[in-house]
């Protein structure tokens, strides 16, 4: 540590800090537009500028090191100033200049409001201007669907260029021109291609990259801000949902360091409009082959009627990728009570089971342990479409050195170079059985990380290729003590919550792809569910939000909250229980989901024993304890995975390939968003133009 003393405060900093760190340490405010704690330094603005005694000019804070202070001789410590006169007037000379080009654009600038140059020119700005040449002017820049630009108000702090290039891995923001005539731009002006271009805006400091689908919708000050969590994939992301009255206006990222640091992904930014569009807003009812408005007693009606005359066991349920715990609880529940086993939420005919142990579904090593590993093997996953986060904590490891990659399935850009294996399972079994040159590379690690992504376990052979996956992770050290490095990379953000509560078919009972089978079942209820196919039949009771999949091939229909408009607890896929709170309120006669099956349940005469959201938890709790510890995670048992590895199986020679083809419309929310398409539609053009190539 090495002492120095800011503003008459002595401390105590680490000698790799900055003098802008450690200035904040010591508890002074340090302005800044070009820093940022998680990019590399570029020392652009020359708004931190502090005064360091004994050194005859002002030293930009953030470029320059505690390490790098020449030491005084009397070996005292060195003094920092961050309030002289010197200093003030360095950062008003500053301010003055940045603020020659820039426009008087603030009464119609979407940043308005939460700017940090409004911020600091309200701080370090004079009244007047000493320039009266003409303002620079430049062009706006067409970068995609989701930045709008207006370039002129850009200040060259260089933000978006380096989170580009350095976090999202995908370089196509960049500088042209020199001096004055300097801008930034995309190569040609084509549009972005990263799965995070959007947390840009974020970045900006000024208004000059800001959110194109909120253009001019509202102003910070009229919104109501909710901490929540994200449901678009199964990281948990923690976001904060903006409304205005009913209706989200937009949704942000929040700092959580274990599981999005401060990232959250397009999609889950953008689906916002998707959240108003095909909503499913009033019970309906099948007669004559067509869908008319009912009402809830009469959707209750017609499906009590029905059951009366189904068996139990021609009875089943399947819950959808983004059902909360507490209403997959009281589908379970009441279903259970209806005397059927026939329980699934494996849509994609996956083979996790619960009963092989909570360690054989989880993302073991967690989410941010990804940063401690030392080798990485990638089975059947696409990280960057399935988890674009994750992939970005994954390239930030790699970033940091020595880190080999390699990867079993298809072939991808990563955003980081990683060696190739092989296709499916055979490259596998060779790599488990150490007969691969790779293999020597794990086994030399001392934290490897086998990630295993849901496409791999949702084959028919999956049984197999989760075995040999086990294997091959225990062959490998991944599994030792002190570190579980076998992970799956779940896609749905209510699979871990649904195994945990044990939502898998009991015994005799039939799986979600048998269930939707001519002639299997009767009555089907669809909690969500619109990845799955059922064969006409079946008499189909669907909960859910859109008209989507599920509403179409539905003989009743009872509409139900998003994850924005009810509270609900998810547990993500390192297991971590998180609790989303509700920000609106579900349009027309909609209601949350657990209180359609309390109903129900009450008119079908097996009425379930809790009226309220807080009596449902406490029987949830009771029966499976570890969901009320909220934002922690109960770690999996290393001796599950040494079980699983030996079962078995006969994996075929099929190839692995992706849970997800397309990003950006992956779930009812994504595929009722006018952004969302265009985005896929500008996805599917640049891979039909790369393959042309």
């Amino acid at each position: 540590m090495t002492k120095i003393i800011v503003d008459g405060t002595e401390i105590d900093v680490p000698p790799e800090y900055t003098l802008l760190q450690a200035c904040e340490a010591a508890g002074a405010e340090i302005p800044r537009f070009c820093f940022h704690e998680r990019l590399s330094i570029a020392g652009n603005c020359r708004m931190c500028l502090i005064e360091v005694q004994g050194m005859p000019k002002p030293q930009a804070s953030c470029a320059m090191g505690v390490r790098d202070l020449p030491p005084n001789k009397d070996g005292t410590p060195k003094i920092l100033h961050t309030r002289t006169p010197m200093v003030r007037k360095a950062r008003e000379g500053v301010m003055e200049f940045l603020l020659i080009n820039h426009p008087l654009d603030c009464p119609i600038c979407d940043q308005g409001g939460e700017c940090d140059l409004q911020d600091q020119a309200m701080a370090y700005g004079v009244d007047s201007s000493r320039y009266a040449e003409n303002k620079r002017a430049v062009e706006e820049k067409y970068i995609g669907p989701l930045v709008k630009t207006i370039m002129t108000r850009c200040i060259h702090c260089t933000r978006c260029v380096r989170f580009a290039a350095e976090v999202a891995g995908v370089p196509e923001l960049g500088a042209i021109g020199r001096g004055e005539d300097m801008e930034i731009t995309t190569y040609l002006e084509q549009a972005m291609s990263s799965e995070l271009q959007g947390n840009v805006v974020d970045l900006c400091p000024v208004g000059a990259l800001t959110s194109k689908p909120y253009a001019f919708s509202a102003r910070p000050w009229e919104l109501n801000k909710t901490e929540s969590i994200d449901m678009m994939d199964a990281l948990g992301s923690a976001i904060r949902v903006d409304t205005r009255g009913r209706e989200v206006m937009r949704i942000l990222p929040r700092v959580n360091e274990d599981v999005n640091e401060e990232w959250i992904s397009d999609k889950t930014r953008h689906v916002v409009d998707g959240l108003r569009a095909q909503r499913l807003d009033q019970p309906y009812l099948r007669e004559h082959g067509r869908l008319r408005p009912a009402t809830w007693n009469e959707a209750f009606g017609a499906i009590a009627s029905k059951l009366k005359l189904t068996r139990p066991e021609r009875i089943g349920a399947i819950s959808g990728d983004l059902a909360a715990v507490e209403e997959m609880f009281a589908l379970k529940d009441l279903v259970t009570r209806l005397g059927s086993k026939n329980l699934d939420v494996r849509q994609d005919g996956s083979v996790l089971d619960p009963a092989l142990g909570r360690a054989t579904y989880l993302f073991n090593a967690t989410l941010a342990g990804v940063e401690k590993t030392d080798a990485l093997l990638i089975v059947g996953s696409n990280p960057r479409k399935e988890a674009a986060v994750l992939n970005a904590r994954i390239r930030k490891r790699w970033r940091a050195g020595k880190f080999p990659i390699g990867v079993i399935g298809e072939k991808a850009d990563l955003t980081y170079p990683y060696e190739y294996l092989g296709a499916g399972p055979e490259t596998l079994a060779e790599v488990a059985a150490g007969k691969h040159g790779f293999a020597k590379t794990l086994q030399q690690a001392e934290r490897p990380l086998v990630l295993i992504g849901a496409g791999a376990l949702a084959r028919a052979d999956g049984a197999g290729v989760a075995s040999l996956a086990a294997k091959a992770a225990v062959a490998l050290g991944a599994v030792k003590d002190g570190w579980n490095g076998f992970s799956v990379l779940q896609t749905a953000a209510s699979r871990v919550g649904a195994l945990d509560l044990g939502f898998v078919p009991g015994q005799g009972g039939l799986a979600a792809a048998a269930m939707g089978k001519a002639g299997a079942l009767d009555v089907i209820f669809l909690l969500g569910a619109d990845e799955v196919d059922v064969a006409p039949g079946a008499f189909v009771v669907y909960i859910g939000t859109h008209g989507d999949a599920g509403a179409h091939r539905a003989d009743v229909i009872l509409p139900g909250a998003a994850y924005t408009e009810k509270s609900g607890i998810t547990v993500n896929t390192e297991g971590r229980v998180q609790i989303s709170s509700r920000a609106g309120f579900p349009p027309g006669d909609a209601r949350e989901d657990w209180a359609i099956l309390r109903a129900l349940s009450d008119v079908l005469g097996h009425k379930l024993p809790y009226d309220t959201l807080g009596a449902l938890r406490k029987a949830l709790f009771a029966a499976y304890p570890h969901l009320q510890r909220i934002d922690q995670i109960a770690a999996g048992d290393p001796a599950d995975i040494k079980k699983l590895a030996g079962l078995g199986g006969a994996p075929d020679k099929a190839p692995f390939h992706s849970a997800i083809e397309d990003f950006y419309l992956t779930n009812p929310i994504a595929r009722a968003s006018a952004t969302m398409a265009e985005c896929s539609a500008l996805a599917e053009d640049r891979t039909s133009m790369t393959a042309a190539e």
